[in-house]
């Protein structure tokens, strides 16, 4: 086998079936990342149903609609044939209480990886090593823990639907310590496979994966935008400004408030769904490089920026309430992100946010759509290998940006796209511009 034809996606570009029909444009959600006040995510160990209820009052005062939340996979699959009826009753516990205060939610499945620390069952690590992406029986462990969660939670009105993990393609390649690799044709097979057991569980749910940054920036990384924005019910980005971005612009800078509308422009570029919807599915205001002074601003700067991308599914910040100092070895600015403190008060960053889903609700009207478009060459369309240049620092970003402060409302287009006017036009892009062009 070549390596074109191991990287090559096992369903071929759907262009040639053109496109999806138009959708009517619906507001955005607002919603946020659920951050248990008592044990972080440990608190599935010691269950306390009171405790989540008064955490989700606290979220729901905000005016929010959703949440996000995370079991962790070793505590709810402890063994490859042994999914927890109790852990999983405990989470339809947690999905009925955000119902009963107006809040849907969505799943994520395979934790994985949450805030510096990784969470793996024993059936993959040390003696029983093996790869999470490739090998067949934990493949099919993993699918049968999905099916199981989809299935439990598909008859719940407010259940939106699985993510299959959180950041889990950074287990594939470095910084990781220790990865489990893969080839992208390999990440596209694992995905598919992921979503088909959690559409079996819960068809026509929003169904998803998640990827953090690497995918959209980091040249040769095995997951890729192509997977991104082609695979799933919608495409999830996370926006981290201590990425490079806040300390090579600053934080008062337009790369920094526009780096998540950014992302959201640029997963487009290799959607092939013209009005793919896209989840803004994690952004905060990570210390110190958005100090504590500065959060509500730097909150109110991001959303207004990316309420402006047409086919914004939602906004889920990062997240509801901060972590208890009483507990060791996070990296400090884990510490200090919530919306809310751990003892459910609100903070300027929360504020805002309550604010913007008011101003929302008051008079929302569609964002005009971009006609813009900034090319982005990454040498192949699927695997991307030059991934680089969309980074901070890298022509794209910097073209994009450019065309930004100066008063543009840019989007992006692949090089291989550049020329396809049908294409073009169903996205409403009437002028296409090269970074080297943009002085």
């Amino acid at each position: 086998m070549t390596a074109a034809q191991d990287h090559t996606p096992a369903h071929s570009p759907a262009h040639t079936q053109g496109h999806a029909p138009a959708r009517t444009p619906s507001a955005p959600r607002f919603g946020v990342n659920y951050t248990p006040t008592t044990g972080w995510f440990h608190h599935w160990l010691d269950f306390d149903l009171d405790a989540v209820r008064a955490d989700l009052d606290s979220v729901a005062a905000l005016g929010l609609d959703h949440i996000r939340v995370f079991p962790l996979w070793p505590v709810f699959q402890p063994n490859r044939t042994l999914i927890r009826p109790r852990a999983v009753e405990q989470l339809a516990a947690l999905v009925d209480a955000a119902g009963e205060r107006g809040l849907d939610v969505s799943v994520d499945g395979l934790q994985g990886h949450l805030s510096s620390f990784d969470f793996q069952p024993s059936w993959t690590q040390t003696w029983h090593r093996r790869n999470i992406f490739t090998d067949p029986e934990v493949v099919d462990g993993q699918a049968a823990y999905l099916r199981t969660l989809a299935s439990a939670l598909d008859g719940r009105p407010n259940f939106l639907g699985m993510t299959v993990g959180n950041e889990i393609n950074q287990f594939s390649g470095e910084p990781h310590p220790d990865p489990d690799r893969v080839t992208p044709g390999q990440a596209d097979a694992w995905l598919r496979r992921m979503l088909a057991a959690c559409e079996e569980g819960a068809p026509g749910r929003l169904n998803l994966h998640a990827s953090y940054d690497a995918a959209w920036y980091q040249d040769e990384h095995p997951f890729t935008p192509w997977h991104s924005a082609r695979i799933g019910a919608a495409t999830a980005v996370h926006s981290w400004v201590f990425n490079g971005t806040a300390q090579r612009y600053g934080p008062h800078s337009v790369p920094t408030a526009q780096h998540a509308a950014y992302l959201v422009e640029l997963s487009k570029a290799w959607a092939d769904d013209p009005r793919r919807p896209v989840w803004l599915q994690e952004v905060g205001a990570p210390a110190p490089h958005i100090t504590a002074e500065d959060a509500a601003r730097f909150t109110g700067d991001t959303v207004t920026a990316v309420l402006d991308c047409p086919d914004l599914w939602g906004v889920t910040w990062w997240c509801s309430h901060d972590v208890d100092r009483s507990l060791a070895d996070f990296p400090d600015l884990e510490y200090s992100l919530g919306l809310l403190t751990t003892d459910r008060r609100v903070k300027p960053a929360g504020a805002r946010i309550a604010a913007a889903v008011e101003e929302l609700r008051a008079g929302w009207r569609p964002p005009r759509v971009r006609t813009t478009a900034v090319v982005v060459a990454t040498g192949d369309e699927v695997t991307a290998p030059k991934r680089s240049v969309c980074g901070p620092g890298g022509p794209v970003f910097e073209a994009f940006m450019r065309l930004t402060e100066a008063g543009a409302r840019p989007t992006t287009v692949l090089a291989e796209h550049a020329g396809d006017r049908e294409r073009l036009a169903a996205r409403g892009i009437t002028e296409v511009v090269h970074p080297d062009d943009v002085p």
